[in-house]
């Protein structure tokens, strides 16, 4: 009787850090909490995040990320990698422009799209080593590089971090 109830404690320890130790570093569900990647992720889907790819290799352009938000406290975001290290970036009336060339951009909604919003408009900008410039794909109902702003300086903060990402966003469950 001992020897069961030892063996099911034993069982259940090594499942459980399994568990513990397979959402820490491989991959955690996770769920969106706002239209900000609309028509691509929609409110409340619910996601995987591979926390292992980014550790053997960087974002690439096009990639859907997971990070730790440069401007709010305790709050992870997910926006769509637009540029990377030595990209020139820049948009002119909502049109991305990559290295001077447009971006044919077929994962974009624009719900304010005869708007003139901040962040419509910027640059050109050079992603500097160790960051990325990341947009929503709802671009008039998202906070991203086109319209962070230093909590401190109130300055635009248009890089992300390479070191605030927390993982690549994967299938839908």
């Amino acid at each position: 009787m001992k020897t069961n109830i030892t063996r099911i404690i034993v069982i259940v320890a090594i499942t459980l850090s399994v568990i513990a130790i397979t959402r820490k570093y491989i991959i955690e569900p996770i769920y969106i909490v706002s239209e900000s990647m609309e028509p691509t992720l929609y409110k409340n889907h619910r996601l995987f995040l591979d926390k292992f790819t980014y550790k053997i290799r960087k974002p690439k352009r096009g990639e859907v990320i997971s990070f730790k938000s440069p401007v709010k406290e305790n709050h992870d975001s997910v926006k769509r990698v637009i540029a990377i290290k030595g990209d020139i970036i820049q948009l002119i009336d909502k049109k991305v422009y990559l290295n001077n060339e447009p971006q044919i951009e077929i994962y974009v909604k624009y719900t304010r799209a005869h708007e003139k919003l901040k962040g419509d408009n910027l640059g050109p900008l050079e992603v500097p080593a160790g960051h990325l410039f990341v947009l929503g794909d709802n671009r008039d109902n998202s906070e991203d590089s086109a319209s962070w702003k230093n909590t401190e300086t109130d300055e635009p903060l248009y890089f992300l971090k390479l070191s605030l990402v927390t993982g690549k966003v994967r299938g839908i469950y």
